[in-house]
């Protein structure tokens, strides 16, 4: 079994190997719908969520702000991206080769960032 240490490098090890497929293959609609997400998991705050919507003129730009903001709040987080990831864009999850890691708890309102 991995320890703790191991699986944090693993979250991040994968939000950063796919990072430049991701941000070719995702949808303005499903990035939405990941901020939102995000937000609704404590992953990212509201100013946060602003911050990438507004100075972020494209598409592509967005993408990558999502995925190196949440690469910084460390392991639990990338773990939380990934899953909302598979469940909102199960296709994109798919070409990503995005393994089916330990799942996290979601929708819950507590802060652990």
């Amino acid at each position: 079994m991995d320890s703790p240490n191991q699986a944090a490098r693993s979250a991040e090890k994968e939000l950063a190997r796919m990072r430049t497929q991701f941000v070719e293959r995702v949808t303005a609609e499903n990035l939405t719908q990941l901020l939102e997400a995000l937000v609704t998991d404590n992953v990212l705050n509201e100013l946060e969520k602003e911050r990438i919507q507004e100075m972020n003129q494209t598409r592509a730009d967005k993408a990558r702000d999502i995925i190196d903001t949440v690469k910084k709040k460390g392991e639990k987080a990338c773990r939380i991206m990934i899953s909302h990831l598979r469940t909102i864009d199960p296709t994109v999850s798919c070409q990503l080769g995005l393994s089916s890691g330990p799942s996290v708890r979601l929708g819950k309102k507590k802060k652990y960032f």
